[in-house]
Formats: structure tokens, C-alpha cells, sequence
């Protein structure tokens, strides 16, 4: 079977390039619950028209519905996909665990994705899907080649091939939602990896040669396409819903190229003119990604590199003196490196000082100097109107159709159209001898090949007629018009059976009256203070577990599990889905706030696969806990909250020491603009960034125990014996 490429549409004109420019399928997002709320996005009109369009020319459909859902937005979420699946979507990507276990009950014919929001990168978190009736799922951008291979489900996999990486494993951010309220796993994220950091050991500041120490590379895996290929994979994914039409249509078109030409056997080989203009439509430096284990960072800009353009020669109050390397056309868009300014260039002067629409290589031109430039620079490209203007005169694409055609004396006219597909008939009036002009065959033919704006081109035509009959053309071209409005029909056709359940009720849990104190601890000091004076305490260190293991101690699971061990009648936090899934049959489970809890689905679909109690994420403030009808969970009452979790690391790459978190005990940071400083820890080859501050909400326990719940958290990290004691004591002096 093939592979399908599947590409980004932010917007109708986006959706036509990717359509005319050779994808299988596109994704989009609605107005709501999309993970890009800032792409243009769709309508439900103009969702019910793209699919529509899209299904024409044979090409799937998936809308995004991969955010988080809270307890008032189930409804209206349910009737938004309700309203999709009338509508003839191919499938839905999905990020709310308890919202995809809802549909599946409630629209049990609807076509669900696991979004790579849902962190899938191990078998048990992937088979959970399967259970569920999940038929395919995104896989982490961390994963490689070879681990994806190795996921032996039969279930299709999805991975990202091109465009715009996240440095936090997807699903796993809380650092816009925690530092400035607009959610990640809402679609709001505001890209704080983007932003400068300093890196401090301490309190001193390390030269990195660069300060977008967050800021990733864009992912292009063209020259290993074919390994991609080989593999086995379900489809290739191209990011940027945010990006182009004509960025769109010429990724879309290079991707299908290449893999055309890898199932025709052909060399899958690049011109020097693609990879020019790729550069120049957008990049910020390539990477091959983790698929290829490649280095995923560029430290020195967050922003579109472009091409080089050539270099200022001179430089004064009014004019920039620039000598090309490569053609420079007015309204293009040049970026001035070393300055980082931009500018675009509606003047243009030759050496002689005389207006141009033009400057070729080698030519010393200048232009305004409206950026107030003050030193010689590297001059890049990063639009070129040309290209643009090029890539916006795209060809449509014609889907072939035979007709078959039999006119008899006597007998009513019959003609077919099909586009190997579908196949639509009509019977037109009785065909009568001819008394003056014979209809000929020729004529036939012409009439009904006359498809022009339509997606059709013929292909072939088949007439079975008598000698000397008439037939009005007035009807030919009634027919011809009224066969390609039903077989356009045919095609759109919502072709699955809808089946409607009622959303199950949810029903008020009855608790105990027990208050329980549960705490995160960092270190064996930290256990010891809180061995007998809380109710439960969760570590991450194994040996510590084994160490004080009894009935109150929990080890804390990895968020990134590629093993697991074989755990019975053991105390487990799981901090991923996998480990849920696994370890809930023969082990005491709680689920962590990792797993982006907000709703009550999410708890009851937890509790049904055996988890004993869900850790409600920070992301669900007091008033939506509020609306929670299952108050026997936890909540996060004191701590710094864990941000990121990302593959790469920081001061491997950054200090060129892979031991440096073994070797010495100094701390690291990442200081932003306004002097916050952000944790930097070590797990086993996987970096945790920290929140800059705690949160707090010890003060406001009684609401919360007034709301009937009974299971407290602290997350400790740095705190000392005596600090720990008196968060402890704060605690039980409010209950």
C-alpha cells in the first residue's frame, strides 16, 4: 500500500494548493478546540466546502480537535463532531483521552487520530489506543527511525517529515499556559522557546555563542526520504497550518515528486533550484530531526533564514550599497543578518543611480535605508515575489472520465460517466431516424468532451450508435452537464453510517472523609522528613523505593518510556499513558498530572482501566475543578510545576560535555529577559525545565476541602528539612 502525504491547510487557498499539488489527504482546523487557534482557520460553512472540495479530487480530510476539554465545553464538543461526521469528515484528531473514549461511545463510526499531543512514543501507550478503536496515531517527533519500526501494533502510524519542530516533547508544555495563560494544549501556545535565554551554572552566565537556546531547527527529511519510505509507514505529515499557500503547494508538490519517483524506481534526486527555492521560502536552518538523531537547535536565530543575497559594500544616513550574489527583484523581502532587521524592497537602484525593478548578481545596487542600517551586513533573501507568483499560477488538476454512449432507433438514449470509481448513468428521450442531418459520432463526442471548468478531463469515449439518427444537441449538453453534477455528488457523498448515542451521564462520586497529604520528594532527606507525617510520598528514584518501599511510598514511572519493568502489587505513579495502561491491572496506580486531566471523562476512563486515583492537571484552575462531578482526585496545592520535558539537552549541546549532570553538583538555569530562572534537571537523558516560581494555594485548602475534596499535593525540589516541615505544617494547620 502506499504512503500518504498529508499536508497543512490553514486556509481555503491553502487547501487548493495542497489538493492541486498532489497530497492524499490535508488536515485542518475548525474555529475551536484546533492546537493551531491562530491559523486562519475554518468556518463550519467553510469546513462542510473543503471537504466537499477535497473529496472530488479524491483527497481525505482529518480536522483537528486535539486540545484539552473541560467539563462546560463536552457538549458543545460533541455536537461540533457530531456536526463533522454529518458532514463527511475521513477522520478527527483527537488529544483528550477522555474525550476520544467519549466519542468512541458516542460516535462509534467516526474515524479518530491520537494526535501526537497525546505523547505517543511506546507500545502500551499505543496498544491503549488500539482498544479504544483509535485507527491511527502521530508519533513523537523524539522517536526515531528505528524505534518506530520496532512499534509492532497493528495500527497506522503518522510522523511529522517537514516544517516546524516543538522542543518539548508535544503534549508535555506547560510553559506558556503557566507563565502567561494562553494554553499549548489549548492552541494558544505563544512559542516561549523562541524567546533568548541565558544558561547559568549557578548564578554565572556561560557564553553559548548565541542566546535561542529553546529555538529548533525546521525538520526536512528529503535527503532520506526513501529510508522514511521503506519503512513502512502509514503517512508523512508536512507542518504549517500557519505557513503560505504558495509554501503549501511547493512542499506538498516536492514531497510528491520524490515519492512518485520512488515507486516508478527513478532517482530521488533534487534540483539546486528546489533546494534554493526551499531555503528561501522558509527556514531556520534544516534539521533531519530525531527521525536521524541530528542536532534539532539553532541557537543563533528564531527567525526565517532565507538564502544569501549578497553583502553591504557601504553604508550611509539615506541608501544601503549591497553587491548581489544571486537576483534581487522590487517587493522581494531581505533580512539584514548580523542586525536582524528587515525590510521589503519597493526601491531599487543600479550603479547609476536610476530606478529598477531588478538587480542581477554581481550588480552592486542600493536601496533606502529605512531600517536606520549602520554597518556593513550579510544581506539574506527571504520572500521572493517571483517565486511566490509562480507558485500562485499552479495547474489544476483534471481527474480522468470514460463515457459510454448507446443511441438505437427506438430506444431512449443512454449515457454513463465514470471516473473509474464512480459511476453515474442518465437515459436521455427516444433516439428517432434522422430526416435531414445525421448525428454522427464525431459530433457526440464533441459535445460531451466539452468539460472545461469542470474537475474533469476525458479520457475516453465509447459510441455505440445507429446509422442516420437524431438526437437534439440541446440535450447532449443537458446531459453532459447533469451527468457531472451527479457524479460530483457521488463523489462527496457521505458514504459511512451515522450512528448518534447519548452522551453517558456522569455521576456524583461519593468520598471518603479522610483528608490525605501526598508529597513529591527529590531526595532520600526529603523522604525521611515526610516518612509519618504525610499519607503518601512519591519519588522518581527506584532505589529509594526499594529502599523505604511500604504501603505509602509510590515510584514515580519516567514521562518517556521506551521499557518497562515487569511491576505486581507494587505502588505506581504513572506519568504517561503507557504506564496506565500497563501497570493498572496488577499494580496500586495513580495517574500524574502529566497525563493533561481536565474532564471528568478523562477520570472515569482512567478509573475504568484501573487507575486508583487521578492527579488533576494545574492547568484545571479552581472553577473548573469546580465543575468536576468526580471529586475523589488530587490536586496540586504548593510546588514548582514541571514546564517542558525534551529530548535535548541543553548542556550536552551547549557545553559540549554529555556528563556535565554527573560529573558536578553545580545548578543549571535558564534565565529569560525578565531575569526569571528556570531549573534545569537531569533524568536519565531527558531534560525537565522547571517553573521559575511555586504555586501556591495552601491558603485556599478549605474551598477546595468544602468542594469535597480530600487528596492534597505538594511537589517539592530544592526545599530543605525545615522547609518541607513547615509547608507540611501550613498544610495540616488549615484542615
Amino acid at each position: 500500500m502506499k504512503v500518504e502525504l498529508l499536508s497543512p491547510v490553514g486556509n481555503m487557498e491553502s487547501l487548493y494548493q495542497a489538493v492541486h499539488n498532489g497530497a492524499d489527504a490535508v488536515y485542518l482546523g475548525g474555529k475551536s478546540f484546533g492546537a493551531r487557534k491562530y491559523a486562519n482557520n475554518f468556518t463550519n460553512e467553510e469546513l462542510v466546502k473543503a471537504i466537499n472540495y477535497a473529496h472530488i479530487y479524491g483527497v481525505k480530510v482529518y480536522v483537528t480537535a486535539n486540545t484539552i476539554i473541560y467539563n462546560d465545553e463536552v457538549e458543545e464538543f460533541v455536537n461540533y463532531l457530531t456536526f463533522l461526521h454529518k458532514n463527511n469528515v475521513d477522520a478527527v484528531i483527537m488529544q483528550d483521552i477522555g474525550m476520544i473514549s467519549l466519542i468512541r461511545k458516542v460516535l462509534p463510526n467516526l474515524e479518530v487520530h491520537a494526535s501526537t499531543q497525546c505523547h505517543n512514543h511506546n507500545t502500551y501507550g499505543i496498544k491503549c489506543f488500539k482498544d479504544l478503536g483509535v485507527t491511527r496515531v502521530v508519533l513523537d517527533r523524539e522517536m526515531s527511525l528505528s524505534e518506530i519500526n520496532n512499534i509492532n501494533i497493528d495500527i497506522e502510524k503518522e510522523v511529522f517529515i517537514h516544517g516546524a519542530l516543538c522542543i518539548s516533547y508535544s503534549g508535555c508544555c506547560l510553559f506558556s499556559s503557566l507563565n502567561g495563560g494562553r494554553s499549548g494544549n489549548r492552541g494558544e501556545c505563544v512559542g516561549s522557546c523562541r524567546l533568548p535565554y541565558k544558561l547559568l551554572e549557578n548564578d554565572k552566565v556561560i557564553d553559548t555563542k548565541g542566546e535561542y537556546l529553546l529555538s529548533t531547527k525546521e525538520l526536512n527529511t528529503l535527503d532520506n526520504l526513501k529510508e522514511i519510505l521503506d519503512s513502512g509507514i502509514t503517512s508523512l505529515k508536512i507542518e504549517g497550518r500557519m505557513k503560505s499557500p504558495g509554501y503549501v503547494g511547493f512542499i506538498t508538490k516536492l514531497y510528491r515528486t520524490l515519492i512518485d519517483k520512488y515507486y516508478n524506481n527513478k532517482e530521488m534526486i533534487l534540483t539546486k533550484e528546489d533546494i534554493d527555492n526551499l531555503k528561501v521560502l522558509f527556514n531556520r536552518k534544516f534539521t533531519k530531526g530525531f527521525l536521524f538523531n541530528d542536532n534539532i537547535i539553532n541557537i543563533e536565530s528564531p527567525n526565517h533564514q532565507g538564502i544569501n543575497l549578497g553583502k553591504v559594500v557601504k553604508v550611509t544616513k539615506n541608501r544601503i550599497y549591497i553587491k548581489l550574489s544571486r537576483v534581487l527583484n522590487q517587493e522581494d523581502g531581505i533580512r539584514f543578518k548580523e542586525s536582524n532587521t528587515g525590510m521589503i524592497v519597493n526601491m531599487l537602484y543600479d550603479k547609476h543611480d536610476k530606478l529598477v525593478n531588478k538587480g542581477n548578481p554581481n550588480d552592486i545596487i542600493s536601496i533606502p535605508n529605512k531600517v536606520n542600517l549602520k554597518t556593513d551586513d550579510t544581506v539574506l533573501k527571504t520572500i521572493d515575489k517571483e517565486l511566490l507568483k509562480k507558485l500562485n499560477n499552479y495547474e489544476e488538476k483534471k481527474i480522468k472520465v470514460d463515457y459510454k454512449v448507446s443511441a438505437k432507433i427506438n430506444k431512449d438514449l443512454y449515457i454513463s460517466l465514470s471516473d473509474g470509481i464512480n459511476k453515474v448513468e442518465v437515459d436521455g428521450t427516444v433516439v428517432e431516424p434522422s430526416i435531414n442531418n445525421p448525428v454522427t459520432k464525431e459530433v457526440i463526442i464533441d459535445k460531451l468532451s466539452k468539460l472545461g471548468n469542470t474537475p474533469f478531463i476525458l479520457n475516453n469515449i465509447e459510441v455505440d450508435i445507429d446509422d442516420n439518427i437524431f438526437i437534439s444537441l440541446k440535450e447532449l449538453n443537458e446531459l453532459r452537464r447533469y451527468l457531472v453534477t451527479k457524479l460530483i455528488n457521488k463523489k462527496i457523498e457521505n458514504k459511512k453510517k451515522i450512528i448518534i448515542n447519548e452522551i453517558p451521564k456522569i455521576e456524583n462520586t461519593l468520598k471518603t472523609n479522610k483528608i490525605n497529604i501526598n508529597v513529591l520528594v527529590r531526595n532520600e532527606e526529603q523522604l525521611l522528613v515526610c516518612l509519618n507525617k504525610v499519607d503518601n510520598i512519591y519519588t522518581d528514584d527506584y532505589n529509594l523505593y526499594l529502599k523505604y518501599k511500604s504501603n505509602n511510598i509510590y515510584y514515580r514511572t519516567s514521562r518517556v518510556m521506551s521499557s518497562f519493568n515487569e511491576f505486581k502489587n507494587e505502588n505506581i505513579l504513572a506519568s504517561e499513558l503507557g504506564s496506565a495502561y500497563k501497570y493498572s491491572k496488577n499494580n496500586n496506580v495513580v495517574s500524574d498530572y502529566f497525563l493533561n486531566v481536565v474532564n471528568d471523562y478523562s477520570i472515569k476512563f482512567l478509573k475504568e482501566l484501573g487507575v486508583k486515583r487521578v492527579v488533576i492537571s494545574p492547568e484545571c484552575d479552581y472553577n473548573k475543578i469546580k465543575l468536576l462531578k468526580d471529586k475523589d482526585i488530587e490536586v496540586i496545592i504548593y510546588g514548582k510545576m514541571e514546564l517542558m520535558i525534551m529530548k535535548y539537552c541543553p548542556l550536552k549541546e551547549l557545553l559540549n560535555n554529555c556528563r556535565v549532570c554527573k560529573t558536578n553538583k553545580n545548578k543549571y538555569y535558564l534565565q529569560d529577559r525578565l531575569g526569571y530562572k528556570y531549573r534545569i534537571i537531569h533524568n536519565n537523558c531527558l531534560t525537565h525545565i522547571m517553573h521559575y516560581k511555586n504555586i501556591d494555594y495552601i491558603s485556599n485548602i478549605h474551598e477546595y476541602i468544602n468542594m469535597g475534596i480530600n487528596n492534597y499535593r505538594i511537589e517539592l525540589l530544592d526545599e530543605s528539612k525545615e522547609e518541607v516541615l513547615n509547608i507540611i505544617n501550613s498544610i495540616k494547620s488549615m484542615i
